[in-house]
């Protein structure tokens, strides 16, 4: 089993500024891909950012400029840089990581609330 833990959520006021990270551990795995989701109550779940195997990014089209994704390969950690959030970011975020083997693992997810 992997383990996926995100940390770095919170409340925000609108314009400001979060680093969510996405500690991994367990059993050794390659990746086929590992990115950010997103779910807003009443909302479907939404990819934010990922990795592709080949260390590709790739976001989503509204979120592009604001929104960073980046990790550390030696501290098995993703992270996402969010700049100039705005309400409608307010979602539990998760971290995801898709392995070579099929093998599909989510975070429990950490809230980001944007108000003032």
């Amino acid at each position: 089993q992997v383990q996926l833990v995100e940390s770095g959520g919170g409340l925000v006021e609108p314009g400001g500024s979060l680093r969510l990270s996405c500690a991994a551990s367990g059993s050794a795995f390659s990746v086929n891909f590992m990115g950010w989701y997103r779910q807003a109550p009443g909302k479907e779940r939404e990819m934010v950012a990922r990795f592709t195997n080949d260390g590709r990014t790739i976001y989503a089209d509204s979120l592009k400029g604001r929104f960073t994704i980046s990790r550390d390969n030696d501290k098995n950690t993703l992270f996402l840089q969010m700049n100039s959030l705005k309400p409608e970011d307010t979602a539990v975020y998760l971290c995801t990581v898709l392995t070579t083997m099929g093998r599909r693992y989510w975070g429990q997810g950490t809230q980001v609330t944007v108000s003032s």
